[in-house]
């Protein structure tokens, strides 16, 4: 593997961002293309007393007062026909330092736009209710409303497998709510983040309400957690990262994506023909690595031959390889060690007695797309988060059973059923302790414009920018009495 920097045109600036200016003095680490090793280039992270600068920085101007929403909503429409300008180098930049296909880094940008209309909306239409005082005895007269006001400061910490749009789906609707922004990407992913800051503030965005802080989690995030003036934490990753959060936040209010085996189900009477590539898909699309990807597939024992062959069959179709590779379907995991995990977990599965219908090959950082049945229970790629592409079949006979054994993880993020029947179809929807079920969809089918979220150790909260624009708002009653 050779150390050559790898060139990708109009890189972002790689420092931090505070009041609108890029300062670049922290220590430096390395972004490396997920696909060939290559560095990419080197980021100056965030130090302490720069964290400390933002959030003060930010604070004062969520203090300050937000521009109004008509302004805030013409920012966020001006980034988003921005987005097509920017939309090479975005994708450039996700295919190197996320190891994206082409076409999952297009759709990304594709979602971006669609997130930040949306938070625009929203900016427009934040109101509160009218109480009915006329339902108390003697209070009839009386005129109530309430209102919602931005909380402050509102901390993002976001993951490396959506540099973009999960990034957009906490500071655009954040603004839109008139809060400033403290963002901390992925040290794996921190250029996107970097060249959408670049878009915003050219949109308009202030720059005090804007912050962008680059670094490692146990450093950068850690400081974070320790700035009192932070009003609200907005988090995607792994439920250990979220209990830490959770701790230091306190009182302060927070809103948790956290880890998720997902699952499938799909019943005898279901359209294999629609089935197949949606949940093939589901599962091995951006390698795998999204918190909803198909992990669990449970499939009625009489057809759950035919489900595994047409799934192999299909999952060989997928070429994976080079991302910059127009033909390529799966791309690189964010990490050799990440591939290396996924093959030792492979490897077991086959050792504990399962079968390993396709797939699972690995060479550097890239993973075949595998499609494995009789998994043991205690297997890793049954019981843990995968983030991989591969899907762990099961066969069950009776569909409670299944219900059960979906329901049976400490997650609960998203699930997803394959029925004609309407009566199972509303028992799924009643008894599967999932944030989202999908009905005739796989588990990992999401419109940005829908409430998302999980329960369990799956976390809290919901994002979608009308759902999480309540979040970052603080809900106050006004009464009049006459």
């Amino acid at each position: 593997m050779t150390s050559t920097p790898l060139h990708i045109a109009g890189l972002p600036p790689t420092g931090a961002l505070i009041d609108g200016r890029w300062v670049d003095d922290g220590p430096r680490f390395t972004v490396d293309d997920k696909f060939s090793g290559r560095p990419v280039a080197e980021v100056a992270a965030a130090t302490r007393a720069q964290v400390s600068e933002a959030v003060r920085v930010t604070r004062a101007a969520a203090d300050a007062g937000a521009p109004p929403p008509h302004d805030r909503a013409q920012v966020l429409r001006r980034a988003a026909a921005l987005m097509g300008s920017y939309r090479l180098r975005l994708v450039d930049v996700m295919v190197a330092e996320a190891g994206f296909t082409l076409v999952d880094a297009g759709n990304e940008v594709d979602r971006a736009m669609v997130t930040l209309s949306l938070s625009a909306d929203e900016a427009l239409r934040l109101v509160g209710d009218v109480v009915p005082f006329g339902a108390s005895p003697g209070a009839h007269r009386r005129i109530g409303f309430t209102q919602r006001f931005p909380v402050g400061v509102v901390c993002a910490i976001t993951p490396f497998n959506s540099p973009l749009n999960t990034v957009l789906h906490k500071v655009a609707p954040a603004y839109a709510a008139g809060n400033a922004v403290v963002l901390k990407p992925s040290a794996f992913t921190p250029l996107t983040s970097a060249l959408l800051a670049q878009l915003l503030l050219e949109a308009g965005m202030p720059p005090a309400f804007l912050a962008v802080l680059q670094g490692e989690g146990d450093s950068v995030g850690a400081w974070l957690l320790e700035e009192q003036d932070i009003a609200f934490y907005t988090f995607t990753g792994s439920t250990r990262v979220g209990r830490i959060i959770q701790q230091a936040a306190g009182l302060r209010r927070t809103q948790m994506e956290l880890g998720s085996i997902a699952s499938t189900i799909v019943c005898a009477d279901a359209d294999l023909d629609r089935a197949i590539p949606k949940i093939a898909n589901a599962g091995l699309r951006k390698a795998g690595q999204v918190c909803t990807s198909v992990q669990r597939l449970y499939v009625h024992r009489s057809i759950a031959e035919e489900v595994g062959q047409r799934l192999a069959a299909f999952a060989q179709t997928l070429q994976a390889g080079d991302p910059r590779d127009p033909a390529t379907k799966v791309g690189p995991l964010i990490s050799e060690a990440s591939a290396i995990r996924a093959e030792s977990w492979l490897r077991e599965a086959e050792q504990g007695g399962a079968r390993l219908l396709c797939g699972g090959q690995r060479r550097r950082s890239v993973i075949t797309p595998a499609v494995v049945t009789h998994a043991p229970d205690d297997g890793r790629v049954w019981c843990q988060e995968a983030f991989a592409p591969l899907l762990a079949l099961r066969p069950f006979e009776d569909f409670e059973e299944a219900i059960r054994d979906a329901n049976s993880t400490p997650f609960g993020l998203s699930a997803g059923i394959f029925t004609q029947d309407i009566d199972r179809a509303l028992r799924a929807a009643a008894t599967l302790r999932f944030g989202t079920v999908q009905i005739n969809e796989s588990s990992s089918a999401r419109s940005d414009v829908m409430p998302f979220g999980g329960v369990k150790d799956s976390g809290f909260g919901k994002e979608g920018p009308a759902h999480a624009i309540r979040e970052m708002t603080e809900e106050r009653l006004v009464v009049f009495n006459p």
